[in-house]
């Protein structure tokens, strides 16, 4: 992997990941635009105890623009994107439109490939290794700056989620606090392992599944199952078998693997509805353990986190979404349409030939 670090014109940092060392990234952004302005601000809330962003400037970001003015294609002649150059293996660089900036974080775009007609699961393994290295890189580099205490990896995928651009790409965001699902994990964490006398709660549950018949997908070093209490109609967690806390400390046998494992994924997403049915809609969430200090939670650190992704689609059934509605908003308390069994069966059944 190659990385060239450079500017776009209003100060903004892009960065290159090529598959090739020779490539040659200088193509200068020549865009007039006007220095980025941004007005985020990180409120906690204390009742809850958990944290929002206030960010009023993204009300003016790009809004399902037509294909021909997507600001995530490569640049070509008088047509200037957010990519100065005229054709990219992959991209990372700071979000114009940012939930986070400054001393409240920051907030990374990254694109998976230049063609905007494709979709993560049509990359090809070298492709994916590739986009796995530069989440790895950009994870390293956030957890250095001050204000960051948690990385971020994740991809939203179709207009039901409400995705507004079309190119296939996902995001980085860059927390200065530890989120609340982290905080809810850790705290579990720190709990079962003061009342089993040190046993860890993340390979508990993995050795739990593992002999379950919801396991989807099972490699060397890597296994995906559907999980025991799935909040989602079709919700899959994908583990390494070697417990580590976060993408840098994945072995390169685990890098080799997870393309492999993760592109079959995401194409038996595509079938569980049938043939003719549009794209499915998902979320797919690194969870990695936070860079920040851990004494809220006692007696656990780093090493007690397990890194995983958690893969999820909002459709439950052909032409129906799963909508959060009175008890998953007012209360946060899931009701799941689809048994977790029955999901795990169908994705089994989806596998390709």
């Amino acid at each position: 992997m190659k990385k060239t670090s450079t500017r776009l014109a209003d100060g903004r940092e892009l960065i290159y990941y090529d598959q090739r060392d020779d490539s040659v990234r200088d193509a200068v952004d020549r865009r007039p635009l006007d220095p980025t302005v941004t007005t985020s601000e990180v409120r906690r809330d204390p009742l809850l105890g958990d944290s929002i962003a206030v960010a009023s400037h993204r009300q003016g970001r790009i809004y399902h623009p037509p294909a021909d003015e997507c600001p995530l294609c490569p640049s070509q002649g008088d047509r200037l994107s957010e990519i100065p150059d005229s054709s990219y293996d992959a991209v990372v660089f700071e979000n114009r439109f940012p939930s986070l900036a400054g001393d409240s974080g920051r907030c990374e775009v990254v694109c998976f490939t230049s063609d905007h007609n494709a979709s993560f699961a049509d990359l090809t393994e070298e492709q994916a290794r590739l986009v796995l290295d530069a989440w790895t890189d950009r994870t390293s580099e956030l957890s250095h700056l001050p204000s960051v205490e948690q990385v971020f990896c994740f991809e939203n995928r179709g207009a039901e989620i409400g995705v507004t651009l079309g190119h296939p790409h996902g995001q980085i965001y860059a927390y200065p606090f530890t989120t609340p699902r982290t905080a809810l994990m850790l705290r579990s964490v720190a709990a079962h392992k003061e009342a089993t006398g040190g046993e860890n709660l993340f390979d508990a549950v993995l050795e739990r599944e593992l002999a379950d018949e919801r396991v989807v997908l099972e490699g060397e070093h890597w296994v995906a199952f559907v999980p025991y209490a799935a909040h989602w109609p079709y919700e899959v967690h994908l583990y390494p078998k070697r417990r580590v806390p976060d993408l840098l400390a994945l072995d390169e046998e685990a890098r080799t693997e997870f393309p492999q494992v993760y592109l079959e994924l995401l194409r038996r997403f595509d079938r569980i509805f049938g043939e003719g049915e549009p794209p499915t809609p998902y979320i797919s969430a690194w969870h990695q353990a936070p860079f920040g200090a851990l004494e809220e939670f006692e007696g656990v650190n780093r090493d007690d986190f397990a890194l995983h992704l958690e893969l999820f689609t909002i459709r439950r059934t052909s032409g129906k979404l799963k909508f959060l509605a009175g008890s998953e908003s007012g209360m946060n308390v899931f009701i799941n349409d689809v048994p977790p069994e029955f999901a795990a069966q169908r994705l089994r059944e989806v596998a390709s030939s």
